[in-house]
């Protein structure tokens, strides 16, 4: 995690039409080789179907060795030229990904995701094509898509670091669930009684306002995309490129409360939601956070503040 000086950084925007040629040079492919039935067959499928189409395109697989990697990975590709570096995995090593290119000053790289994972709650949100043809495309077209990110900078007495979400920030349920699901068996019944667990098991979260009012959340969740953790549907009302995201909230209460709002997402949708640029607020405890499908802990008395950073994402697909 990056430390933060005075202010967050927020990337600028940059103008899709301003793209132009050679809009990236080469394709670099990041996988988890820990999984090789899956991350590192798609990569390799992904390489063969480009050299087929794009001949010319230089194709490069790396495989990441620990946490994080893909972040460094990522960092060192997006310094040289005008790479279009594809995350083969899930939600968090497409974070790393996103991470890594932005920590680039002036980057002229992209970011991609090809779903290799468990949840791919942000290839499922944005998809228009499959990923091949949208490469090809945009080579092609020399033309780029600018999706917006959150930015989570996060103080303390101790540090400050700052980190970007392509999806969502949660706080409360969603993490608890990520740690259980985590501790458990993969599976539709082991997933299905491990949410069941996670709700016998939660404890709300405390925050204080800017203004030092106190609110006590089962649940909280910053979001810019429509759809979270395979099976949960947001409000859908927003888009992942318009300034703003969703935040979802459920109060602390009785616990059937929280399990009909997940029901509620699982099946019909939760509906229009408030759309922000931005919040700022405390914790109180020592608490989980979980970015993009990865779990972070926060210190005591952390001061959050999620903003939106406008077409900071520069993509295909």
């Amino acid at each position: 995690m990056s430390s933060v000086p005075s202010g967050a950084r927020i990337r600028p925007a940059r103008d899709p039409l301003l793209a132009g040629q050679g809009l990236f040079d080469r394709v670099v492919l990041i996988y988890n080789p820990v999984n090789r039935r899956v991350p590192l067959t798609l990569a390799e499928s992904i390489r063969n179907e480009l050299g087929r189409c794009l001949p010319d395109l230089p194709v490069t697989l790396l495989a990441t060795q620990r946490a994080d990697h893909a972040r460094e990975l990522a960092g060192h590709v997006a310094a040289t030229g005008a790479p279009l570096i594809v995350a083969v995995s899930g939600d968090g090593v497409y974070n790393e990904v996103v991470n890594g290119v932005l920590d680039v000053p002036d980057s002229h790289a992209l970011a991609a995701v090809a779903a290799g994972g468990n949840a791919n709650d942000h290839r499922r949100s944005t998809r228009r094509m499959p990923l091949v043809e949208a490469i090809a495309s945009a080579h092609h077209t020399g033309r780029a898509r600018f999706l917006d990110l959150l930015q989570l900078t996060a103080r303390s007495a101790d540090a400050g670091w700052s980190r970007y979400a392509h999806s969502y920030i949660g706080l409360g349920l969603t993490p608890s669930m990520a740690v259980g699901l985590k501790r458990d068996r993969k599976g539709t019944v082991a997933e299905l009684l491990s949410v069941l667990r996670t709700f016998t098991e939660l404890s709300p979260v405390e925050i204080v306002r800017s203004e030092g009012r106190r609110e006590l959340y089962d649940s909280l969740v910053f979001a810019n995309v429509t759809r979270m953790a395979k099976y949960g549907r947001l409000g859908g009302s927003g888009r992942p490129d318009d300034g703003l995201f969703e935040v979802v909230s459920r109060r602390h209460g009785r616990r059937w409360r929280i399990a009909a709002m997940a029901l509620r997402a699982a099946t019909i949708g939760l509906g229009t939601q408030a759309h922000v640029n931005r919040v700022d607020f405390a914790t109180v405890d020592a608490i989980n956070l979980q970015m993009d499908g990865e779990v972070l802990q926060l210190a005591p008395d952390s001061r959050l503040t999620i903003e939106c950073a406008p077409g900071a994402l520069a993509t295909v697909g």
